[in-house]
Order: structure tokens, then sequence, then C-alpha cells
């Protein structure tokens, strides 16, 4: 199994204001390169959102905006790559807003979302978030909402269910995206 998995995390409300992302490679089934980098989202922070992630202005002074950043990741979201994240619409509308506010445009890719294979799969759980799934499946995640650790812990997600319910069972939940 081939896919990136990978998550952003925002400075504010705003999807627009990305201060980090993460991609994990998966190729044959391993984790094969992961990515992590700070961004500077050119506008404000939100106390709720750093508290959250724990980011602030001050640690992304000198990191590279989503514009300096894009030309080293594109090459990720093509239209025959399988994209993963866990609440795939929220990345997906940070990396196409962010992408907007640059004026830059949308790829299409292919992308699938963990928290609706996990809502179809352990329908037991009492939620499907993140860490919860992690929890049941016994995928140590580190430090949550920290944009490596999350993506690394989708990716684990996904290879887990593959095992489990096979690739076949995945293949319904691929979309294409393009917005």
């Amino acid at each position: 199994m081939n896919f990136i998995a990978f998550d952003f995390e925002t400075a504010n409300a705003k999807r627009s204001s990305a201060c980090s992302l993460a991609l994990s490679v998966v190729r044959d089934g391993q984790i094969v390169d992961e990515l992590y980098s700070l961004i500077d989202p050119q506008t404000y922070f939100s106390s709720f959102n750093t508290k959250i992630h724990g980011i602030t202005a001050k640690d992304v002074a000198n990191a590279p905006t989503f514009v300096e950043l894009w030309p080293h990741i594109s090459d990720f979201f093509t239209p025959d790559q399988l994209v993963v994240a866990h609440n795939a619409p929220f990345d997906c509308s940070v990396l196409n807003r962010t992408l907007a506010a640059y004026d830059l445009a949308t790829p299409s890719f292919m992308v699938l979302d963990t928290v609706k294979t996990s809502k179809k799969f352990y329908q037991d759980l009492p939620n499907h978030k993140l860490n919860t799934v992690c929890d049941s499946l016994g995928i140590d995640l580190k430090h949550h909402h920290n944009a490596l650790f999350d993506s690394h812990a989708c990716a684990e997600i996904l290879l887990h269910q593959a095992k489990e319910f096979g690739t076949t069972k995945l293949k319904p939940f691929v979309r294409q995206y393009n917005k």
C-alpha cells in the first residue's frame, strides 16, 4: 500500500492560517520518510489554537511561508497519489484555502479520510477522534496536535485497517479531490 498521510495545524480559526505541516510517506506498507515544517502563516495566532498545538508566532518567526514550502511538497499532491488525513475535510480545506491565499492552483489528488473508515470499522468506539482511535488500536500517539505525530498516527491507522480488513474494503472511501 502506497500513500501520503498529512496533517496541518492552524494559527487561528481561518483555514488559510497553516502554521505547521507534516507528511508521512508510505511505500509498500511501510512509513519510509517523513517531513515536518513550521510555517509562517503571515497572520495572527489565536490563544485558543496555541493552547491546542503549542505553536506561537515566535516559533515560526524564521519558518518558511507556505508559498516558499509549496514547491518542495507539491509533487506529493498529484492526480494518481492517495493522500490520507484524519478528518480529511479539515486538512484538505486548509490546503485549499492556503493555496488560494497565495493565488496558487489547488491540485487534484485521491483522498481518504481515516475518520470515515474508523467510523465504519470501529462503530463501538465512543468517538472517532485521532487519540481515541489510536488508543483503541494500540498506536502510540506521542504528542497529539503535533502535525508530525498526527500524520504518523494517521498512516498507522490506515496501515492497521488495510491489514485487518483488506485494501478492497478501503477502496469505497477513496475520493478524487479538486476544489
